[in-house]
């Protein structure tokens, strides 16, 4: 009897050093590459035992998983635009992730793992993100990522500036308002605030941009934002909600030093906000994305279509 036990033992023994000394299937290794789309959802394929990582072309601010419990992220402070990502289980999970960065813009990921199991399936090793060749902003777009770009200078009527025909009657807006002292904010890149109209709580503001730097610079694209300020918070801004911009048109992105742009944007305002709230203009230069002039904006448009 015993002797019959054991060699089963062997048997079965034999099986499993059979079995773990057989050579697991290599992933199909890929490398994949995309442009920013707010659009579009990209799938990242993982594998247990491998990182998967996730390149931006600008710095992120937080990475958020759908299910902490089955994957994980990390972000460094040294490595501020990239993110590593993997599957902490072997069995096959899928959940969502969502990077922001620091320019406000939002990536959308899908991530698969099919578990051990799948020893042969596709791995994406590397996600290179692209930035969109242009500064267009789509219209009713709940995130503000750029698509592209087109000159929005004033022209005569058989050019194709705007090429839409509710911004045609905002033109005047990009005419310097005489009469009117601007009141600057910021230093090396100053905002002044011009005037703002409103209907059905779409609101229009005009607003100029001065390079006040020795330096020629690229203006991005204006962005609105609804910042909430902590009563724990020692007074300082913890949120900071974007808005969905409609549209906007201004006369020339590259500054000269001295030199100056006007602008408009159109975007939809809440119904209502907190009294602790504040909704802000926000205008960047392309090399120093970080450090923002904000501009504070009237949540209710004076019905003079003045400034405050």
């Amino acid at each position: 009897m015993n002797i019959r036990w054991l060699f089963l033992y062997l048997i079965a023994l034999t099986c499993s050093l059979a079995q773990a000394g057989k050579p697991q299937a290599i992933p199909e290794a890929r490398i994949v590459r995309l442009t920013l789309d707010p659009q579009n959802v990209a799938l990242l394929h993982l594998r247990p035992g491998y990182v998967s990582c996730v390149r931006l072309p600008e710095d992120i601010s937080t990475v958020v998983l759908g299910n902490p419990s089955t994957f994980k992220a990390e972000h460094s402070d040294a490595e501020p635009r990239l993110v590593s990502l993997k599957p902490t289980t072997p069995g096959p999970g899928e959940t969502n992730a969502l990077i922001t960065t620091k320019a406000g813009r939002e990536v959308a990921l899908h991530l698969v793992s099919s578990g051990n199991a799948d020893n042969g399936g596709p791995v994406d090793f590397i996600l290179e993100y692209d930035r969109p060749r242009s500064f267009l902003i789509q219209p009713a777009g709940s995130s503000l990522i750029v698509s592209r770009t087109e000159s929005v200078a004033p022209q005569p009527a058989s050019g194709t500036a705007i090429g839409q025909v509710p911004m045609a009657k905002y033109l005047e807006l990009l005419k310097p308002q005489s009469g009117r002292k601007p009141h600057w904010l910021g230093k090396q890149l100053r905002v002044a605030v011009g005037p703002i109209t409103e209907s059905d709580q779409q609101m229009v503001v005009a607003f100029s941009v001065l390079n006040a730097s020795n330096r020629t610079i690229e203006l991005l694209p204006p962005q609105i934002r609804l910042t909430g300020i902590s009563k724990k918070g020692h007074g300082k801004p913890v949120k900071a909600e974007p808005l969905a911009i409609n549209n906007y048109a201004i006369n020339v992105r590259r500054l000269r030093p001295g030199a100056r742009a006007e602008a408009v944007v159109i975007f939809e305002r809440p119904s209502f906000k907190e009294s602790s709230e504040q909704m802000v203009l926000q205008i960047a230069q392309a090399e120093e994305v970080d450090r923002p002039v904000l501009a504070p904006i009237a949540f209710v448009a004076p019905l003079d279509g003045g400034e405050k």
